[in-house]
């Protein structure tokens, strides 16, 4: 009864590139049995060798703590990182590739001033919208903002729905993420359903809050909508629909229904997308083998009363995840001391 960890290899030797092959060897070798290695040794405070300078460095009780909100769009990870942070004195990163960018408040859904609560953010509407924001300038920043926030004797809390940016940083050898810190993720999940009625809804009230005027005057005919801000979800749909309104004159009918499918064509597309960052983090704990505090939040919205939502607010996410950090930074006697409101 050998419990044996099993690394298969066998893409490492399919090519002779030695790009190929060390690329190969980082990812499907030698990342996995750090990951391996470094769980044995934490969990032996025994260990004969633990004096040893890089196991030190790796133990969690060493590390600098952050704390990760992740989840499918609409699923309430921005008021969570909110309350995290005016709970625990924290100050926030986002990780969503599209509000990095200036711009486009509605479209891109950035929260906004007063959901803040005076809670300082980072690489929230910093770049400028033509840039190709890509994930290792995100990990350059972000890492830069860690140690700026630390200083501070705050919590860093990192949150969006861009899960490609998360996993480059904590997984990619060059930043040393995982040997520098000690992370808590936690994944904000709802129903499908419950979830597709809400982004509908949410559409809907972009749509009244001024979506169709703010791309208007963002709206270039010829622009590459491949690159920047462009790509958000919103942009391309309501540039179909500007495109073919100046083709219509006077027929207020056919350019409701041409508003109607490019309305329709949001939804759809933010439903792909809220698969695709579900199938992404299920892949991060599969494959990846990361511990993440999976929490519920579909009575949250299951109802629209204020107050029903609220309490259910507080019940099933809040104070969950209130007691879930609150663990997570105990263990660690040289953090900074946890104050809470």
């Amino acid at each position: 009864m050998w419990s044996v960890h099993h690394i298969i290899a066998t893409d490492v030797f399919k090519e002779d590139r030695k790009e190929v092959v060390d690329e190969a060897w980082r990812n499907t070798v030698l990342q996995p049995c750090l990951d391996i290695v470094e769980r044995f040794l934490k969990n032996d405070d025994h260990n004969i060798t633990k004096m040893n300078t890089f196991i030190i460095n790796n133990n969690k009780f060493n590390k600098k703590k952050v704390v990760f909100i992740m989840g499918a769009t609409g699923t309430g990870k921005s008021r969570l990182s909110v309350d995290l942070a005016t709970h625990f004195r924290g100050e926030i990163i986002n990780s969503d590739k599209m509000q990095v960018y200036k711009g486009l408040e509605i479209v891109t859904n950035k929260i906004t001033n007063a959901e803040k609560q005076g809670v300082r953010h980072y690489l929230l509407g910093e770049i400028e919208l033509d840039s190709n924001f890509t994930a290792e300038d995100f990990c350059l920043k972000s890492i830069d903002y860690i140690e700026k926030i630390l200083k501070t004797q705050c919590v860093p809390i990192i949150v969006g729905g861009s899960n490609s940016f998360i996993e480059k940083l904590v997984e990619d050898p060059v930043f040393m993420f995982k040997h520098k810190y000690d992370s808590c993720f936690i994944w904000i999940d709802v129903e499908q359903s419950v979830l597709n009625r809400r982004v509908d809804t949410r559409v809907d009230e972009m749509v009244n809050a001024g979506l169709v005027d703010e791309v208007r005057q963002f709206f270039i005919p010829d622009a590459d909508y491949t690159k920047g801000i462009r790509r958000s979800i919103g942009v391309p749909e309501m540039a179909k629909y500007l495109r073919e309104e100046k083709n219509i004159d006077g027929d207020d009918e056919s350019k409701k229904m041409i508003l109607q499918a490019s309305i329709s064509s949001i939804k759809r597309n933010t439903r792909i997308l809220i698969c695709n960052q579900l199938d992404k983090i299920q892949r991060l704990i599969n494959e990846k083998m990361w511990s993440v505090h999976h929490i519920i939040a579909t009575d949250v919205f299951k109802e629209d009363r204020k107050e029903v939502v609220d309490e259910a607010w507080r019940n099933t996410v809040l104070q969950p995840c209130l007691d879930i950090v609150e663990r997570f930074l105990k263990n660690d006697d040289h953090n900074i001391s946890i104050e809470c409101a």
